[in-house]
């Protein structure tokens, strides 16, 4: 992978952010507390569980480049988004912060050498993950939430 690659699955993490600010800017309390499609995850739980997991996206992203294959612990993404006070969480300031963590971590990625996108982690469930697989990983991850959000955003307006 040459350099203008990983500049552009950089440059394509970090838009992500904006994405994701601008997918939830405007919606109200209600709004992101709404379940308008039973069984599934509100607004609210779809922003707080985008913020965890980039948070963790950005922990495991520094370790790979730090580290000597490092252990990459999963976790149960719907226990956590159960946890008491979750929906005390204010959603659009954890929109703010997962773009200003994607900036960030951006920083750090754009100063490391071509060859640290080969390095990898070992995730206790995925088995090996490459820096570059986990930059791409995350990206789809937000995709794919902010179509849901989209389409819960339209039912709930």
């Amino acid at each position: 992978m040459d350099r203008s690659q990983i500049e552009s699955r950089i440059d394509t993490y970090v838009a992500g952010g904006k994405q994701l600010v601008d997918a939830y800017a405007g919606l109200t309390r209600a709004q992101l507390l709404a379940v308008p499609i039973p069984g599934t995850w509100s607004l609210q739980q779809i922003a707080i569980h985008l913020f965890d997991s980039d948070m963790v996206a950005s922990d495991r992203m520094k370790r790979i480049a730090a580290m000597e294959h490092p252990l990459l612990i999963g976790y149960d993404e719907s226990a956590v988004g159960r946890l008491p006070g979750t929906n005390e969480l204010d959603a659009h300031q954890a929109c703010s912060i997962f773009a200003q963590c994607r900036q960030m971590t951006a920083t750090i990625l754009r100063a490391l050498p071509d060859e640290s996108f080969a390095r990898y982690g070992i995730h206790n469930e995925a088995g090996k993950v490459t820096l570059a697989e986990m930059i791409d990983s995350y990206i789809e991850h937000l995709d794919g939430h902010l179509a849901h959000a989209a389409k819960k955003r339209e039912m709930v307006s």
